[in-house]
């Protein structure tokens, strides 16, 4: 018995385009990571127990869908998204629920990884 009898791998349609299929495994994996991080962050602010188990669950969910991602896109893409959306995210939370402001030379950085990220993803497929 292996670990793919015990613990099925998440399926995409492979009549989707890779574009779509790796962009949604990327959100997915940097929704998964900030929702961690946000949890993490409120556990050792508030010590609320409810908050330490949402992060777990977020880190070993993050961990099945990407390794689930792993059969269907390269390991640079989907990384390299993921954390590309889990930066956005994280200056967002940051500057949106913690009040903290970020430069415009931070957004500016942001614009260049979104281009960075949709020409390895849009140039990956060819």
């Amino acid at each position: 018995m292996t670990a793919m009898d015990v613990v099925p791998m998440l399926r995409l349609p492979a009549s989707w385009p890779f574009a779509v299929n790796a962009t949604i495994a990327m959100g997915t994996l940097a929704v998964l990571d900030l929702t961690g991080a946000y949890a993490a962050k409120e556990w050792m602010e508030h010590r609320a127990v409810g908050m330490l188990s949402l992060g777990i669950a977020c880190m070993v969910l993050l961990f099945w869908v990407y390794a689930s991602a792993l059969q269907f896109a390269d390991l640079a893409v989907v990384t390299f998204g993921w954390i590309v959306l889990l930066q956005i995210g994280v200056l967002l939370l940051d500057q949106f629920h913690y009040g903290v402001p970020h430069s415009s030379r931070a957004w500016f950085a942001v614009a260049v990884m979104i281009a960075a990220q949709g020409y390895l993803v849009l140039g990956a497929d060819s």
